[in-house]
Parts: structure tokens; C-alpha cells; sequence
């Protein structure tokens, strides 16, 4: 099956805080790194979306650990993967909606 992926408002604003954050504190070379590796975990996403774990805070979301610093939840509904947050992992969890 083909899966399409869907990124959520609440996700796109996530990446753009994460790149605000690694522009200003980090060189080009870590946000080309960050950018390279959130692109190979999507397109694993992609190709086996069942691959990670339900999250045990919210049972209708998969949780993909992308680093020590970010996780990325998401939502597989028939053939669409909706990336809902990018979430990163020094913020408090009870953030992420039910």
C-alpha cells in the first residue's frame, strides 16, 4: 500500500521552532544534519508505518524517536500518515492533546 504524508499546522509550526532554535544556536552544518535525518525517518515512516511503537500517552498516536532531543508522533488513518507533532523531548508531554 501507498501511504501519503499529511503534516499537520501543529507539526509544521514544531519544525519551524526546531529550525528557529538550531539557526540560532547551532551552524548550518547541524541543521543540514537535523533536516537529513528527519528525511530518512519519514521516509521509513513512509514505507512501514507500523514499524514504531503506539505511544502509551495517546493510544491513536505512533511514536518515532528521531533523537535524544525530538520525537516524532503520528497518525495512521487508511492510506495517509498525518505527522502530528514534532515534539521536543525537554518540553512537558501533558502538551500533547488527547
Amino acid at each position: 500500500m501507498d501511504y501519503k504524508l499529511y503534516w499537520t499546522d501543529e507539526s509544521l509550526q514544531n519544525l519551524d521552532e526546531i529550525l528557529d532554535y538550531l539557526t540560532y544556536y547551532w551552524t548550518q552544518k547541524e541543521i543540514d544534519h537535523f533536516k537529513q535525518k528527519l528525511g530518512r525517518m519519514l521516509d521509513l515512516i513512509i514505507k512501514n508505518p507500523f514499524l514504531f511503537p503506539i505511544s502509551k500517552y495517546n493510544k491513536r498516536l505512533r511514536k518515532a524517536v528521531l533523537s535524544k532531543q525530538t520525537t516524532i508522533f503520528y497518525e495512521v488513518k487508511e492510506n495517509t500518515i498525518y505527522l502530528v507533532y514534532l515534539f521536543v523531548n525537554r518540553k512537558n508531554i501533558s502538551r500533547i492533546k488527547k
